[in-house]
């Protein structure tokens, strides 16, 4: 549905945006990670139209965003970062208004805004002028807006940011209700955004695609994938140092307790056991489950350890984005 082709951006002597290409199928809920500075919003702009770019192009359904920009951009549903809206207009208006833009006119008009007011539960405050509105409903109407002519891709640029968790509940909420029926690019920094509702990733560093692939798929590139933590009531002195002696261990390092559950008040240090990567980065051919194995063993033979729980990590999602994205110098 979303084809981005060799897009590229230059302010000047400065490459934004390098030679970036993806797709995106009906069906995907595609994060467009980085951090600050990255390029997001500037690739964000240009596949929407509203930047032109130094090079490459996007095809949304078959049509051209440069060659045939309005017959893309009916097929698009944007929201911009800090979308604008007329903050005198109540939000019937505000969206009747836009309503009347994209061609509905009569009762479809009515009609169709009343949907999107449902749709975006909004139905309490619809006769309120907007400027008078939480950042939370403001937010809801910028939303309804992308949402209100049905468009088969929406983009949307950091959609929940500066939200309160019970408003960045209900955003995900709508966005994940709708994913199977439409192409949806979300641009963010927000990690927790990409888990909670994203099908696939593209991590993007100084205008450059450095990843591409699903949440699980990036998190078992993290230095955490299968890592054994063991939570212990009490650690005897040679309990690092004899998981330390594991050929599948590559380290064991020791965090400090938890909070104390109310119902013991007891303590309890973690210790976490990583897996030896080879040359090329990766866990061993063993992979995890020999470290797992190989600990248990050593947890049997060793009963005064006194293990209050074991498990094995499935890999952080926050280790990959940073070694990816973090400066080199």
């Amino acid at each position: 549905m979303l084809a981005v082709k060799r897009l590229e951006k230059t302010f000047g002597l400065i490459r934004a945006v390098r030679d970036v290409s993806f797709q995106v199928a009906q069906g995907e809920v595609l994060g467009f990670l980085g951090p600050n500075g990255a390029g997001k919003t500037t690739t964000m702009r240009m596949i929407t139209g509203f930047l032109p770019p130094t090079a490459g192009t996007a095809i949304i359904m078959g049509h051209d965003i440069i060659h045939e920009p309005i017959s893309a951009k009916k097929l698009i549903g944007y929201l911009p970062e800090n979308a604008p809206v007329y903050a005198d207009m109540t939000v019937w208006n505000y969206l009747g208004f836009i309503a009347e833009i994209r061609g509905f006119i009569g009762r479809v008009r009515v009609e169709r805004v009343q949907q999107t007011i449902e749709t975006c539960r909004l139905d309490t405050v619809k006769h309120q002028a907007i400027g008078t509105l939480s950042k939370g409903y403001k937010q809801r109407v910028c939303f309804a807006q992308t949402l209100l002519h049905d468009p088969p891709v929406l983009i949307m640029d950091e959609p929940t940011d500066g939200l309160d968790p019970n408003q960045k509940h209900i955003v995900r909420t709508m966005i994940r209700n709708m994913a199977a029926r439409k192409a949806i690019v979300i641009s963010t920094h927000i990690l927790e955004e990409v888990e909670a509702i994203c099908t696939r990733v593209i991590i993007i560093r100084d205008g450059s695609i450095v990843a591409n692939a699903s949440p699980t798929e990036l998190k078992a590139k993290s230095r955490a994938h299968g890592a054994v933590e063991l939570t212990v009531k009490s650690a005897p002195g040679d309990l690092v140092a004899k998981l330390e002696r594991l050929t599948s261990a590559a380290r064991v390092e020791v965090y400090p307790p938890q909070a104390a559950p109310k119902a013991t008040g007891v303590q309890m240090p973690r210790v976490v056991v990583y897996p030896r990567p080879s040359a090329a980065g990766a866990a061993i051919a063993a992979g995890p489950a020999q470290l797992a194995t190989d600990i248990l063993a050593l947890v049997k033979a060793n009963p005064g350890w006194d293990l209050a729980a074991m498990k094995t990590l499935e890999g952080r999602l926050d280790d990959v984005f940073r070694e990816l994205t973090e400066s080199k110098n």
